[in-house]
């Protein structure tokens, strides 16, 4: 990269203010070559700044363990400043991005997903540093099932195959151990290989019907099994209720003896005739009956499929940084734009320079078409 690029400014404020925004930026900036200065972060939040979870870095295990914002650092060797507890302001400037053996732990339950969709990106168009090696192998410790966070589930069955199906993306993600909140604990193993070339774009705008919903209801430590069957039982009771056959509803109710800590949670994804996967779900917390935790993951996916659109609200955040690195001009059928949407698609305008993206159409129960 280019010494004398000026960085290009990000205000960390905009609309909600939040860790996305940052997250989104960082990885923009890694994949592009492009330096960034990101001011105001989090301003809208108590406390702001960035919280310990971006920016933790412990260096005693074989590889340099790192979270958010300082394992991209470490990927791509990049000169920073600010990525600290409190900071309000960070300057990120990229080099090369690496292939590479990284471990992640936030040291609490913070959530491993979201580690993930920083860093997946980056490695999937990193280059070998000192051998020929084409695969990154990745270790994330810390919550694998958060309410503020997709669930790991959720990135398993929904995000990875929509990759797979979608791009040609073949990731390897396996659960070696889940970790509730708050003592985390959760380990998650993946194997990401670069890509050598591009990624085609995608044409994604008829759904069908929905041809299968498959799902997973579970509790941890002292938590009894009847609540993972109370919360499948209800989220059934919400798909059969808007009209999907109860016969193609199947969700495994199981107990994870092997957690750290206690916790449940549910995640369900259906898949349709145009071959799209489309997700719904909901984490148990203190005081609330698992019959509303299920009847909750339920109306997540009923209200996803209420209109045609073939990614759920959660996917479409998530894919725009694919959109706007595949060759060609891609065209998916979305729901309601959101908050994540619109922030994702000013930072493609500003970061990739990719001035083709439009959001059109879309009247009441009918999708939107996302062009970038």
């Amino acid at each position: 990269m280019q010494k004398n690029l000026v960085p290009i400014h990000i205000d960390g404020g905009t609309l909600e203010g939040g860790g996305q925004l940052v997250r989104n930026a960082v990885a923009f900036a890694a994949l592009l070559l492009k330096p960034i200065n990101v001011s105001d972060i989090r301003n809208k939040r108590k406390p702001g700044g960035l919280k310990p979870q971006h920016t933790t870095d412990s260096s005693h295990n074989k590889y340099r363990e790192t979270t958010g914002l300082k394992l991209v650092e470490q990927i791509c060797d990049a000169t920073t400043e600010g990525i600290q507890k409190g900071s309000m302001e960070i300057t990120f400037i990229p080099q090369k991005l690496k292939i590479g053996q990284y471990i992640a732990d936030t040291a609490t339950a913070g959530s491993i997903a979201l580690l993930l969709q920083i860093t997946l990106p980056c490695l999937l168009f990193a280059s070998p540093h000192e051998s020929e090696q084409t695969t990154s192998y990745l270790t994330l410790k810390g919550g694998t099932n958060a309410a503020a966070a997709p669930q790991i589930d959720y990135t398993e069955h929904v995000f990875l195959p929509f990759l797979h199906s979608q791009f040609g993306i073949d990731i390897h993600l396996e659960v070696q151990r889940r970790g509730y909140w708050p003592k985390g604990g959760g380990d998650v193993s993946v194997i990401i290989p670069s890509i050598p070339d591009t990624i085609p774009a995608i044409n994604l705008t008829t759904r069908g019907p929905v041809v299968s919903v498959r799902g997973k209801s579970f509790v941890a430590g002292g938590l009894p099994l009847n609540i993972a069957e109370l919360m499948a039982q209800f989220a059934k009771s919400s798909l059969v209720a808007y009209g999907i056959d109860k016969n193609i509803i199947d969700i495994e109710v199981f107990k994870d003896e092997e957690a750290i800590g206690s916790g449940s949670g549910i995640v369900l994804w259906a898949h349709t005739a145009g071959g799209c996967i489309l997700g719904g779900s909901a984490v148990g917390a203190k005081g609330t009956n698992a019959t509303i935790t299920g009847r909750r993951a339920g109306e997540e996916l009923v209200r996803n499929l209420s209109n045609e659109a073939c990614v759920d609200e959660y996917l479409q955040d998530q894919i725009i940084i694919f959109m706007a690195l595949a060759k060609g001009t891609s065209r998916v059928s979305i729901g309601p734009v959101t908050t994540h949407t619109k922030l994702d698609s000013d930072l493609v305008s500003r970061e990739a320079d990719k001035r083709n993206f439009s959001i059109r159409g879309g009247t009441r129960n009918k999708a939107l078409h996302l062009i970038l």
